[in-house]
């Protein structure tokens, strides 16, 4: 549970929105794993506008922290302290013209892949194997069977702490390995991507043979944060876990997934504390072995339980 606070809390003159804004929100339940604290201050914008009226009005020593489906984040125990944005509403909405497919920040890449195969558009099928939204796809170059978000984007728009909205090329994105240019304060709030003309059915294919080498390979139903590890230059995260003899491993009610090793789980009853403590002893066991230092690719936000 989070400290109480004093009546002079900075959330007492929190500024008037269209939104919707909990305090001392559970959002344990909205991420994969299904762990961590409450946040501080959970804020829903109705739109762009709203958000950046928001940010402009919060006292800028408040954390600002946005999350998407919580596919790719563990929140840990503790909490998280200041504002935590969700996105969703009118920034999940997806149009389409010609090519060109623009997409809220709060859009689930699914739905992305989805909308441009019904328009036969191909490009976009790798989007239908990536868990999660296009923000947190912008944010860490997304990628999989054999696509990334640099191949794809155009454009995108981000606001910044002071509530400043930003137009940004794909230069400016500065996209790596999992991994963009743009500050992390910044918050994206859609996406440009263009596609080239294909045919609705092979596109079709192409997302079911995605969907199947997911399941086959991945724990795909289970509570899990994706994968877990970024791949290091020149090697496979998994197999260094597996040379590792990580497979299998368990700590608390967290364990590696056997059927995938680069993949934590919360078997059941699982902290955030757990999987994080798991995870680090996967990066110390392969670091002994290897001399590889693994980077997590699975953002952790807040702070640690009491």
């Amino acid at each position: 549970m989070m400290a109480a606070r004093r009546s002079s809390d900075w959330r007492d003159d929190l500024p008037p929105v269209r939104g919707r804004i909990s305090l001392d929100a559970p959002l344990g339940g909205l991420t994969w794993f299904r762990v961590g604290g409450p946040a501080e201050v959970l804020f829903r914008p109705a739109d762009a506008e709203d958000l950046a009226q928001f940010l402009v009005c919060l006292p800028q020593d408040v954390p600002v922290t946005v999350i998407g489906v919580g596919s790719n984040l563990l929140v840990r125990d503790g909490g998280v302290p200041g504002a935590v944005i969700r996105l969703a509403g009118p920034f999940a909405a997806v149009t389409v013209d010609d090519q060109t497919v623009t997409a809220g920040a709060g859009a689930l890449d699914l739905t992305v892949a989805m909308t441009a195969q019904e328009r036969s558009i191909a490009g976009l099928e790798f989007l239908s194997g990536v868990p999660g939204t296009i923000g947190g796809a912008l944010r860490m170059n997304a990628g999989a069977f054999g696509g990334e978000m640099k191949d794809v984007t155009l454009s995108a728009t981000a606001l910044d702490r002071s509530g400043t909205l930003h137009s940004l090329g794909l230069e400016q994105l500065g996209f790596g390995y999992r991994h963009c240019a743009i500050p992390e304060d910044w918050i994206f709030t859609g996406a440009v991507m263009r596609g080239t003309a294909g045919d609705k059915a092979a596109i079709a294919r192409r997302m079911a043979e995605i969907r199947e080498a997911r399941e086959a390979s991945q724990p795909t139903r289970t509570r899990t944060g994706g994968s877990t590890f970024a791949n290091p230059e020149g090697a496979k995260a998994w197999e260094l876990i597996d040379q590792a003899g990580c497979r299998g491993l368990a700590m608390g009610g967290a364990q590696v997934s056997e059927k995938h090793c680069n993949f934590l789980l919360n078997t059941g009853d699982a902290t955030a504390a757990d999987i994080e403590a798991l995870g680090e002893e996967v990066r110390r066991r392969v670091r002994e072995t290897s001399g590889v230092e693994l980077r997590w690719e699975i953002r952790r936000i807040g702070r640690a339980g009491s």
